[in-house]
């Protein structure tokens, strides 16, 4: 009977959370502008979102402070991930404490916090608001998100295999590069993946840091559903939410095949 009850409350709140996302997706084929109503299928709106040149160079935008934002992201989180391991167990607690604060933080004071830095910047320097601010900006808040990523497969290293390798020739940059980045490279590309998921989704730290002349999607769409909902934005989420769920497809299957070779090694060693 609790298993009975379980499921089906599970499955409850699945189709709830589920169901406006499907109504969505469907909608964005409809021949109509109409949101009640499907009349017939139609690519119109698809054809007319590619016409779209203020959404194509939001687009662009989103796509280009993501990828630079994640990079940067990953290099930095990574060092900063392997000098954490590094430290004394209680310096590593409060350090990872403090890592752990952003990501609990509300966006908004991120946001606003990082707004107001940068305009100290273009008082005395004469900073600008625009694709450097941004990508300031989501390099901030996704750094924790690499670092607590790699984290576990710091901890889940063998130590004696990079002392291993400089006996056997290896210089401690060549240790580096041949042995420590190929162990924790799965937590890596999982960082970076998330990275980008949460850079291309961002509305609220983005909107705070963007200034007048460089927009992202969500704030593109944002803008759009201030005046009136076009049935292009339908088409706009179902790609969206298409290309998040590939990647988030994409980190899973790297997660479980990692998951899978750990096994293996380790049924290997036992036996």
């Amino acid at each position: 009977m609790n298993k009975v009850l379980f499921r089906t409350i599970t499955a409850l709140i699945i189709i709830f959370l589920y169901i406006p996302i499907l109504v969505l997706i469907v909608f964005s084929f409809n021949e109509s502008k109409s949101r009640a109503n499907f009349t017939g299928f139609s690519l119109q709106w698809y054809e007319k979102l590619f016409h779209n040149e203020a959404i194509l160079t939001a687009l662009f935008n989103t796509i280009v402070i993501a990828i630079i934002s994640s990079l940067l992201a990953t290099v930095i989180g990574t060092a900063a991930a392997i000098g954490i391991n590094k430290m004394k167990p209680i310096t590593k607690t409060v350090i990872m404490n403090v890592t752990y604060i952003p990501i609990i933080n509300p966006e908004i004071i991120t946001g606003v916090s990082l707004m107001l830095l940068f305009r100290a910047f273009t008082v005395y320097s004469g900073f600008e608001f625009g694709f450097i601010s941004l990508i300031l900006a989501h390099i901030t808040f996704n750094i924790p998100y690499i670092i607590y990523s790699i984290m576990p497969k710091l901890r889940q290293m063998n130590p004696n295999l990079v002392e291993a390798a400089q006996d056997l020739g290896c210089s401690p940059t060549q240790a580096f590069f041949k042995v420590t980045i190929p162990e924790i490279m799965p937590g890596v590309l999982s960082g970076f993946l998330m990275a980008i998921t949460y850079s291309i989704d961002d509305f609220v730290i983005s909107y705070f840091n963007s200034g007048t002349t460089v927009e992202t999607l969500p704030i593109t769409i944002y803008s759009m559903t201030r005046k009136k909902v076009s049935p292009e934005i339908n088409a706009l989420s179902t790609i969206i939410f298409i290309v998040i769920l590939a990647v988030l497809l994409i980190k899973n299957a790297i997660s479980n095949y990692n998951l899978r070779k750990q096994r293996l090694e380790y049924i290997a060693s036992k036996s």
